[in-house]
């Protein structure tokens, strides 16, 4: 049985452990993990199949959320799938994780049920108060596979639901951030039923999310992602954010990469850093 979320263990033990040699690569690692380690004690290793972006990002969400966010209390959240099928007939097409092509009316059952989910974790780990016990439970949760996969499916969904939003206020003239061109700019995806087809529906499956789409991620979450990208360490892409220009209230999560593809998670701020 595979760990979703490996238990922690100290950065630099790791960082030796992984990156021996004395090639560049393995020197510029090094370097990384050590700024990486000015702030952070640990890393949890991330298990590493096509999900991994939405598991290192959703469970550094969980395990500091101390409220619901605003988007998951609307009344309206989980009539998504029945809002978005009434308008867009092409999400029909929409692939559930190990069940391709089923009925309309089962996926939009299906993904109702998956958001529903999603509200009731994030509810039930925010409202713990300890430390603790809000750890263990995000463990527990990232144990039951069944759950974590329906997390990740909603979260797919959610993304949809922003490009789409998007989309329709660029076409209708309002102004939408940067990586929302770039995502309808490139040849697989100019617009959304595109990017459903050749994107959202491979993620997990053949593929990870690409450098835009984790834009995508972090404007369905309302989160800033923050990763300390390892292989661009001293340049200045070695800390980038998701989205660059964050909404100041977005609460932040921290990632860290050593090739844009494959996420674990730091974890244990040192006591300065806090201070």
């Amino acid at each position: 049985y595979k760990l979703s979320v490996s238990p922690e263990m100290d950065i630099m033990e790791y960082c030796r452990k992984e990156w021996r040699g004395n090639t560049p690569a393995a020197k510029r690692m090094r370097k990384g993990y050590e700024a990486v380690a000015q702030k952070f004690a640990s890393i949890r290793r991330i298990r590493g199949d096509n999900y991994c972006a939405f598991r290192a990002t959703l469970f550094q969400a969980l395990s500091q959320a101390t409220q619901l966010p605003r988007w998951l209390q609307s009344e309206d959240f989980t009539m998504l799938p029945e809002n978005l099928l009434s308008k867009y007939d092409w999400i029909k097409q929409w692939q559930l994780r190990q069940k391709p092509g089923k009925r309309m009316g089962e996926i939009k059952d299906e993904i109702k049920e998956y958001l529903i989910l999603l509200r009731e974790k994030w509810k039930n780990i925010s409202e713990i108060k300890g430390p603790l016990e809000k750890q263990e439970a995000c463990d527990k949760l990232f144990k039951n596979e069944e759950e974590e996969y329906s997390l990740y499916e909603a979260l797919k969904f959610l993304m949809l639901n922003t490009a789409i939003e998007l989309y329709n206020a660029d076409k209708s003239g309002r102004r939408v951030p940067v990586f929302s061109w770039l995502l309808f700019a490139r040849d697989t995806s100019n617009n959304p039923c595109q990017l459903m087809h050749n994107h959202l529906n491979h993620i997990g499956h053949s593929g990870g999310l690409e450098q835009v789409e984790m834009f995508l991620l972090a404007y369905a979450l309302q989160y800033t992602i923050q990763v300390y990208r390892l292989y661009k360490h001293s340049t200045d892409e070695f800390i980038t954010l998701y989205p660059n220009d964050p909404e100041e209230d977005w609460p932040v999560v921290t990632l860290i990469t050593e090739d844009d593809r494959h996420y674990n998670i730091p974890v244990r701020m040192c006591q300065e850093t806090m201070l």
